[in-house]
């Protein structure tokens, strides 16, 4: 299986071609794409993206960058909704290691999905899912 969910920066630095992604985050990115499986975003992604450009620590072209990625019908990325069964999830992602809600979130997405998270955050690295990074 190669789809994914990508963390909120991981998507952003793939979608804008940043030279922040590690090697074996992007090769998952690139893997993803190539077989035709998707990389799936957390619905809360949306929400964080928002934050940030209203904080101004994002340019408002990231916004437009995912939006027309999850548009693209031949596209790759795929929007995961915040659903019953991805809140009924937070429960395994324990608060003490990851205390951001946002993070919770998208911790406990891939683990409902059952797949890999391109992440680069070390408490979720700690929260016992699996990470790629």
């Amino acid at each position: 299986m190669s789809a994914v969910i990508a963390d909120t920066h991981a998507i952003v630095w793939y979608l804008s071609d940043v030279n922040r992604l590690s090697p074996a985050a992007e090769v998952a990115l690139d893997t993803a794409v190539a077989s035709g499986e998707p990389i799936y975003v957390a619905s809360i992604t949306l929400v964080e993206l928002r934050y940030l450009i209203e904080k101004g620590r994002l340019a408002s072209t990231v916004w437009d960058a995912v939006v027309n990625a999850l548009a693209d019908p031949d596209g790759s990325v795929r929007l995961e909704p915040l659903d019953l069964a991805v809140a009924s999830e937070l429960g395994v992602i324990p608060r003490g290691v990851v205390p951001e809600m946002p993070d919770r979130i998208i911790a406990a997405t891939a683990h409902y999905l059952g797949l890999p998270l391109v992440t680069a955050d070390h408490k979720i690295h700690a929260a016992g899912i699996a990470v790629i990074w």
